[in-house]
């Protein structure tokens, strides 16, 4: 489309010198050679005829509310939770992944239980008893994937961005060594943007008051991931008082700590 436009308006002004004036494409610059999908010699055939209209064409970023209505997840990031609040005018409400809540459907395990589970841990299925492991490495979360893989995979795309990409990094704990490896590993990989925003969890997580506390109270026996079940039976009520003095603790606001106050550090 570039070249068609620029085959009616012209190249873009500074156009004569750049590497596509002389046929090289971004992928070119990567040494990487692209599959037969399409035709990108007759494509360069026509530029070096009539140039291009757009000095850069791709540039991916995060786009959440324009996910949000189509129900999928920011640009090209991995889900950060597989549950997350909603806030519209009318009000508030939970929105699960509709991916993952197909599979669970199908399966026959999405119930009341299930919702409350899901949201007890903060939209992370891993340690979740009765969803198979398929589902559970299908699902990972931001948090649950290593960021070199993350940066792997920019790095893969990055032969066909030709300008760059808001890639967010997600450190729970993020810490000097963590930053400088991070960093290294993108440069050296070719990355143009090493970091676009470091996302970090807060001291402390938000008092869940929409989960059902009389389900999660009940003793549940711990399923067996050979598939034997050894009958083990935990007690959740000493554990979830536990978490709600913690957070009510964490929740208080300190103004030599800013940063692990909920208000203040958001």
């Amino acid at each position: 489309a570039s070249c068609e436009l620029a085959a009616k308006l012209g190249p873009y002004e500074t156009y004569p010198g750049s590497p596509v004036s002389k046929g090289i494409l971004q992928y070119d610059m990567w040494n990487v050679k692209p599959t037969d999908l399409w035709d990108w010699d007759k494509l360069k055939a026509s530029i070096a005829q009539h140039g291009v209209r757009n000095s850069l064409l791709i540039a991916p970023m995060p786009t959440a509310s324009t996910a949000q209505i189509l129900g999928n997840n920011e640009s090209f990031e991995p889900y950060t939770s597989n549950i997350y609040t909603r806030r519209v005018l009318s009000g508030e409400f939970q929105v699960v992944n509709h991916h993952l809540l197909r599979d669970l459907v199908n399966l026959g395990l999405w119930d009341e239980d299930m919702k409350n589970l899901l949201i007890q841990e903060n939209g992370s299925i891993q340690k979740i008893p009765g969803i198979p492991d398929e589902l559970k490495a299908l699902y990972k979360t931001v948090w649950e994937i290593s960021q070199r893989t993350i940066l792997k995979m920019a790095a893969d795309r990055g032969a066909f961005i030709d300008q760059s990409q808001s890639m967010n990094v997600h450190i729970a704990e993020p810490n000097y060594a963590k930053l400088s490896s991070m960093h290294f590993y993108g440069w050296k990989a070719g990355l143009k943007t090493g970091m676009y925003y470091l996302r970090t969890k807060p001291a402390a997580n938000a008092i869940q008051f929409t989960v059902d506390k009389s389900k999660l109270k009940k003793s549940t026996i711990v399923d067996n991931t050979n598939g034997v079940s050894n009958g083990t039976v935990i007690e959740e009520e000493t554990e979830e008082e536990k978490k709600k003095v913690y957070n009510m603790s964490a929740m208080t606001c300190s103004l030599q700590n800013k940063d692990d106050c909920l208000m203040c550090g958001s």
